[in-house]
């Protein structure tokens, strides 16, 4: 029978298929003891298990490439990380060898004590990584019985669950899952955005669909408005093909955008960057007609390895990013390492009492000169070969800026000397995603060629809100009052100064929130390849001039409600 269930939509896209029921994680296994001349076996048991599991993930870590090198990766990184944790292996071989516990029982008592400590934390960004405790443990618990770790998926399948990891997505979709419903989750969350960079219909936030979905159910998921119908009838299957077709006609419509110019309707041109940090990014930006390389991530030269790299090797990965952009410019951002992005070399503090406040970006980078200076030595030596700008992430006053100036002109005067060739300037930019540098960035503007700001470490540290957080969600908006004040004063004194402004973070893929950032005054994006052409279309429709009138009305808009009826006002990306 029929029964529409309501969700959040947090990636668009149509999906039909049968439901497949993940029942929220737990480790029900009943207690069960070894006997003593058993125990060493079962150790021995349960570390082969853990040591697949290592090889599981670096194996997966390895086929990652583009935009799921960098999402998926830190994820992997961290439960990588996890499974090294002394605290978690003696608990594991304590509760083996002097409680005498099986090792499935063992890993349900571990999982809950660890559970346990960090529910109890105020911080809710501890509080968020019980569900990383649980995917490791899964896991290992898998690997135990030499089954799948639940995340086997057939084609034609929704996947109905409470929570969905990063690694899922890209494994699920892989598998032929046609979409993913699930209890909680944020349409911010690392999940939403890595399922929209995959064309994943995703809803989230839709707690009912687990008590009211049984396995084999006929659904039908609307990514975009979050409706999900069980068992759909004829007027729904209808409606179902009418959207499929309007998909495919719109997919052929942004292919004939490939080559076209990201003008508005009043004649100003946009400039669209690309987010990339691999070959394939770099290439889907040049195939795209991207303005350049706005922001490519250097973390995975650092992250998921023993050793740190030197400078050759940053060199050459650096040299072939401007290579391939042909005379396009490359914003090359330093290492931003810190938070929830775990290496292995030591470099990154592990058990830092908050990361998301600690030190990481350009702290970390300045307390690690030798590490800092191999990598700018190989920037500098990169633009040579091509426009290439640097870009310092987590500035938060003018004295970091002032000390990477410094650093950055002593190099190239050594790497003069030394014989290199190096462009005779290499702009200078500062990510903006501390609130304090957005406060204060008439007093360092000066000493930059251009900022770039990073809406979703912004967001998160104006509205004091973890993005990873589900119980957050709602809070977690950049379509709050306060957060379009601040990037509209952030615009506003970068055009003032002269100096180019862009935003980076996942606003700037956001087609349905272009029509507002072109309000705000911002004329460079800096986004993911796969959502390019949505915003060309976007920037397309528009009038900028119009926009900008109506820039006032947008900025006394009291709460998120009134920001939306603003948007709705715009009128639509035309077909």
């Amino acid at each position: 029978m029929r029964h529409p269930l309501a969700g959040h939509g947090a990636s668009r896209g149509n999906a039909l298929g049968r439901a497949r029921v993940r029942l929220p994680h737990a480790l029900e296994v009943a207690e069960e003891h070894v006997a003593a001349d058993a125990v060493e076996a079962e150790l021995r048991r349960l570390h082969t298990a853990i040591d697949a599991v290592r090889v599981e993930m670096r194996n997966m870590r390895e086929r990652l490439h583009g935009a799921l090198a960098h999402e998926v990766g830190e994820f992997l990184d961290l439960h990588t990380l996890l499974l090294d944790d002394p605290e978690l292996l003696q608990g594991l071989d304590d509760l083996v060898r002097k409680g005498r516990y099986g090792a499935d029982y063992a890993l349900r008592l571990q999982r809950d004590r660890l559970a346990a400590v960090f529910e109890g934390m105020d911080d809710p960004y501890f509080r968020s990584r019980v569900e990383d405790i649980d995917h490791v443990i899964g896991r290992v618990h898998a690997m135990l019985h030499k089954r799948e770790a639940d995340l086997q998926g057939v084609a034609g399948e929704i996947l109905v669950t409470d929570t969905v990891a990063p690694a899922e997505l890209s494994q699920l979709q892989a598998q032929g899952v046609m979409a993913v419903v699930t209890a909680g989750g944020s349409a911010l969350s690392h999940s939403a955005i890595l399922a929209r960079s995959l064309h994943l219909p995703l809803v989230v936030g839709a707690p009912l669909a687990l008590q009211q979905v049984n396995d084999g159910d006929v659904l039908l998921v609307d990514g975009g408005s979050g409706q999900i119908i069980v068992e759909p009838n004829a007027a729904d299957l209808r409606d179902y093909r009418a959207r499929v077709r309007e998909e495919k006609r719109e997919r052929k419509q942004l292919h004939r955008l490939r080559r076209e110019p990201s003008r508005t309707l009043d004649g100003v041109d946009i400039r669209l960057w690309a987010n990339a940090e691999s070959r394939e990014d770099v290439t889907s930006a040049h195939a795209l007609g991207a303005a350049g390389v706005g922001l490519y991530r250097t973390e995975f030269l650092f992250l998921q390895r023993s050793e740190l790299p030197d400078e050759e090797e940053q060199f050459r990965a650096y040299r072939d990013v401007v290579l391939g952009m042909t005379g396009r410019a490359v914003t090359i951002r330093t290492m931003d390492i810190g938070a929830d992005k775990a290496d292995r070399t030591g470099l990154a503090l592990s058990d830092e009492p908050n990361p998301a406040l600690g030190l990481r970006g350009v702290r970390l980078s300045l307390a690690r000169a030798d590490v800092f200076e191999t990598q700018l030595r190989a920037i500098l030596r990169a633009s040579g070969y091509g426009p290439l700008r640097v870009l310092v992430p987590m500035i938060s006053g003018r004295e970091e800026v002032v000390a990477v100036a410094s650093l950055l002109r002593r190099i190239a005067r050594d790497l003069r000397s030394e014989g290199h060739e190096i462009a005779e300037h290499v702009p200078f930019g500062a990510m903006i995603e501390v609130p304090a540098a957005a406060l204060a960035l008439p007093c360092f503007i000066g000493d930059v060629d251009f900022i770039s700001i990073g809406t979703n470490d912004l967001t998160q540290y104006l509205l004091a809100a973890d993005r990873g957080n589900d119980a957050l969600g709602e809070l977690y908006s950049p379509l709050h009052p306060a957060m379009l004040r601040l990037l509209h004063q952030v615009i506003r004194t970068a055009r003032t100064r002269g100096k180019p402004v862009a935003v980076c973070g996942e606003m700037a893929g956001d087609a349905l929130l272009t029509p507002l950032l072109l309000a705000l005054g911002l004329e460079e994006f800096s986004l993911h390849p796969a959502t390019m052409l949505e915003v060309r279309r976007a920037v397309r429709a528009q009038r900028l001039d119009a926009l900008r009138a109506s820039a006032s009305a947008l900025l006394r808009c009291r709460d998120r409600e009134a920001i939306l009826r603003w948007l709705q006002r715009v009128p639509p990306a035309a077909s």
